[in-house]
């Protein structure tokens, strides 16, 4: 239901008032949990996410290899293993900005919860053993250019694995003390480079005041004006290739606002300005 909260939400007409011409490719085929088989429980429903990632994958690769910009719209985190391995696929490696609470580079070896959606990082760094039919094994994305941007909660073999690879993640504590533009710049700095530059826009990102239909809300996150200016840099820094935007659970929404706010961010990554 994300990504249909996102379009109900008017992002073909607010990108189509930027001059963007939109296609929009439907959705892929996702199994419901209802009837899917959990399998693992340290890594629950992965069969059925993998499918629908490989689905994702081979839809991202044909947009990217076309030379347009693959928007890639979900609701749980765990598609970014799709997306990044079809942008592998078309590009070979790049780099990854994480806007994000939180890391999801969990394994299954330490999640404490076996959810997927707290693994796709890790697994596109090649640390979980996934892999998705049809496409090479990961990495796809080069851990020297990943930068987390906004993260307040990690867990512990997050933490171990981030200094394991040498990620550079800088939480809310470094947005506080150097600002959104100061993060920003040093993350450009970390990403760039051949291949591609991919935003992963988590919309948890921002604080449950403004993001209240998110599926892990935490306090603190990004002001309305912070998550807004950090997408507006990145616009003007003319650097990605590819974004997304996930996890938006209208079911915990208050009346659309946080599919609203994902238009509004989209917007702004993609060059809408307040002048």
């Amino acid at each position: 239901m994300g990504p249909s909260a996102i379009r109900y939400s008017g992002l073909d007409e607010r990108l189509a008032r930027l001059g963007i011409d939109v296609i929009d490719c439907g959705n892929v085929v996702a199994e419901i949990p209802e009837v899917a088989a959990e399998t693992d429980v340290h890594a629950r429903y992965l069969p059925a996410i993998l499918a629908t990632c490989a689905e994702i994958a081979a839809e991202v690769q044909t947009i990217a290899e076309r030379g347009q910009m693959p928007l890639v719209l979900g609701g749980d985190h765990s598609i970014a293993m799709g997306t990044l391995a079809g942008l592998h696929a078309a590009h070979g490696p790049g780099g990854v900005l994480w806007v994000d609470a939180h890391a999801d580079m969990n394994r299954p070896d330490n999640t404490p919860s076996g959810n997927v959606h707290g693994m796709p990082l890790a697994a596109a760094l090649g640390q979980c053993g996934f892999s998705i039919e049809g496409f090479k094994e990961a990495p796809w994305a080069d851990p020297s250019r990943v930068a987390l941007i906004g993260v307040r909660l990690l867990d512990p073999g997050e933490k171990d694995l981030i200094k394991e690879l040498g990620i550079r993640v800088m939480t809310m504590s470094d947005v506080d003390r150097l600002g959104v533009e100061g993060v920003l710049t040093e993350a450009l700095e970390v990403v760039k480079g051949t291949g591609f530059v991919h935003l992963s826009l988590d919309v948890d990102v921002c604080d449950p005041t403004i993001a209240p239909g998110v599926g892990t809300p935490v306090r603190g996150g990004l002001s309305y004006r912070e998550a807004h200016l950090c997408m507006e840099l990145l616009a003007e820094a003319d650097a990605l290739t590819s974004i997304e935007v996930v996890e938006v659970n209208p079911i915990v929404d208050h009346a659309g606002a946080t599919g609203a706010l994902a238009v509004e961010l989209a917007a702004s990554a993609l060059g809408e300005s307040i002048l």
